[in-house]
């Protein structure tokens, strides 16, 4: 199985939930300052959407500049999204956002830091997929 890149902000919801995975992952720095993370192995991006009722931000900053770097960009696999239903249509939108981009599967959405059934759907889904991605 492959890994988890993720980027979470000072709610820290996506950490947790990345956490209570137990998969391997890496964390995309918050700080536009900090060094660029560089992957050099196939992942599935983990995302929370930071967008208002205009969709407008969606996906973090952060997540667009790791993004933007083609070499990283190649490597992306699939893309699961966080979000709190409170906003409606805008409800995980960074996930549908990065699956057309990057034209990769949008494999799952969660709300804020996930539930226990979330994690065993990811756990399960993800190897699955890493599965299905070799015999590909």
């Amino acid at each position: 199985m492959s890994m988890l890149v993720y980027f979470s902000s000072g709610t820290q919801n996506t950490h947790r939930f990345v956490t209570k995975t137990g998969l391997p992952a890496l964390r995309i720095p918050c700080s536009m300052k900090a060094d660029l993370l560089q992957v050099t192995q196939p992942f599935v991006l983990v995302v929370a959407t930071y967008a208002g009722g205009d969709g407008r931000g969606a996906v973090p900053k952060p997540v667009i500049r790791f993004l933007n770097d083609s070499a990283n960009r190649s490597f992306i696999r699939g893309v699961i999204a966080g979000g709190n239903r409170n906003f409606g249509a805008t409800y995980c939108l960074a996930g549908n956002v990065i699956s057309e981009k990057c034209q990769v599967p949008f494999l799952y959405r969660y709300e804020l830091a996930g539930t226990d059934d979330d994690v065993i759907n990811v756990r399960n889904g993800l190897r699955k997929f890493w599965q299905a991605d070799l015999a590909a």
